[in-house]
């Protein structure tokens, strides 16, 4: 993989990452259709497509984004083992891959699912839980550029809040163009087709998932929540590989008070998103390096991210700061945004959940004062204030989520609580995160 990429600080950098015809055809494809009914199946075959309708939720979830041109990642024969943490279990997967952002073909030599080692080096998989992945059974395939990808289902047992292992071989130089560049988990880059081996050789540590963007699962009834966001719920200055996300915490208290149904937590939080713009960094600006991960802004990216997850029931959002922040800082003084804007995009956001029979619940935007990102100001602050009382009194979303009153200090309602700031006054670290988990109704989930 020429180059690598660096480990994922709120910055990211690239550092180096016919039909048949005549009796006899016809005769001969009845015995190969009796011969290949007749072979038995292995564990390690994913389950064949039925006519029987199948009932599919999201357990994980991500969102993908473009590259700046700066970032020149690309894998060259090579392996990437990712490692995700699912919300909910079930008896079959589907694994959802994407070229949503490349401008070319991705050719995928080999992909496979398996459950993690207990113990061993990072990236051991149980070999007993190894399953091939195939996509219109062929374990082989180009995905067209601008496109996503659903694998057939796979059988296999997956528990909730355990991790999943997906491996994907990658033959032919290929640019590392649709990723989550922000994903605060150690995946693995090795050399050559090592997609089934029980241990790999890492050549690479990369703090990214690339190419995968969702897992589906069946099995027990379930519905899910998606949560929209930014690096709040991205999970930003939480600590890598510990699942410390706000949404990882919700999906911890759905789990421990289950009842016959179960909820899957989908994390389409994106670091530096907004409601109303795109990245845009202003011209000859060190964010010309970096802006394209924010990823598409939530008005523009919510049918993929939000209205397609199977089995999604309910919409949590929490948007606005980086809209307040960006506008002078990573983004053009022209892009600045008023409360009026604001709550004209959370509206449209509502009408478009509801027209999918989503339950829509609104998140107020958590406090900023003496942020070290430049994001404060006395207008800003009072823009999130007239944001937050429509949020909380505008009645448009079917329910509220009161991040703010939950995380702010009550001596100085401008700042975080000193206990649950991260250290730039912006962004909550783990205690914060698992506290917005807590002020989450899980009965508005049920």
């Amino acid at each position: 993989m020429r180059p690598h990429s660096a480990r994922s600080t709120g910055r990211a950098r690239s550092a180096g990452p016919g039909r048949p015809v005549g009796r006899l055809v016809a005769l001969l494809t009845g015995a190969l259709l009796l011969a290949t009914a007749a072979a038995p199946a292995t564990s390690a075959e994913p389950v064949s497509r039925s006519t029987a309708p199948v009932s599919w939720t999201g357990t994980w979830a991500t969102t993908p984004t473009a590259t700046p041109a700066s970032d020149t990642t690309e894998f060259a024969n090579e392996t990437i083992r990712q490692t995700v943490r699912i919300s909910i279990g079930g008896d079959r997967v589907l694994i959802r891959l994407s070229n949503e952002f490349g401008s070319g073909p991705l050719v995928v030599g080999e992909a496979r699912v398996a459950r993690p080692a207990a113990g061993g080096p990072a990236g051991r998989i149980d070999p007993r839980t190894d399953r091939p992945l195939t996509f219109g059974g062929r374990t082989s395939v180009t995905v067209p550029a601008g496109a996503p990808l659903l694998s057939d289902p796979v059988s296999l047992r997956v528990p909730a809040g355990t991790d999943l292992v997906v491996s994907i071989h990658l033959p032919g130089p290929t640019p590392g163009s649709t990723l989550h560049a922000f994903a605060q988990r150690h995946n693995y880059v090795a050399a050559g087709n090592v997609t089934g081996r029980t241990d790999i050789e890492p050549t690479a540590t990369v703090d990214r998932w690339y190419f995968l963007t969702g897992v589906s699962v069946s099995g027990r009834a379930s519905s899910a929540v998606v949560t929209l966001g930014d690096s709040i719920t991205d999970g930003a200055e939480t600590e890598v590989g510990a699942d410390h996300r706000w949404p990882d915490f919700l999906a911890r208290r759905l789990r421990a008070s289950a009842g016959p149904d179960t909820v899957g937590v989908l994390n389409e939080g994106v670091s530096g998103n907004r409601l109303l713009h795109d990245p845009n960094p202003p011209a000859g600006s060190d964010a010309e390096d970096f802006a394209a991960y924010f990823g598409q802004s939530a008005l523009r990216r919510f049918d993929r991210d939000v209205a397609s997850q199977p089995g999604a029931r309910h919409l949590i959002v929490l948007l606005g700061v980086n809209d307040l922040g960006h506008p002078g800082t990573v983004a053009p003084v022209s892009e600045r945004v008023t409360a009026a804007d604001l709550i004209e995009a959370h509206c449209q956001i509502i009408a478009r959940a509801h027209d999918r029979g989503l339950k829509a619940y609104g998140g107020t935007v958590l406090p900023f004062k003496g942020d070290t990102l430049g994001f404060y100001s006395p207008e800003n602050e009072a823009a999130r204030q007239a944001l937050n009382h429509w949020i909380r009194t505008g009645g448009e979303y079917d329910a509220v989520i009161d991040f703010d009153r939950a995380l702010r200090d009550p001596a100085d309602p401008q700042r975080l609580l000193a206990r649950y700031d991260s250290g730039d006054h912006l962004h909550p670290d783990d205690a914060g995160a698992e506290a917005m988990a807590r002020a989450v109704p899980l009965r508005l989930l049920r």
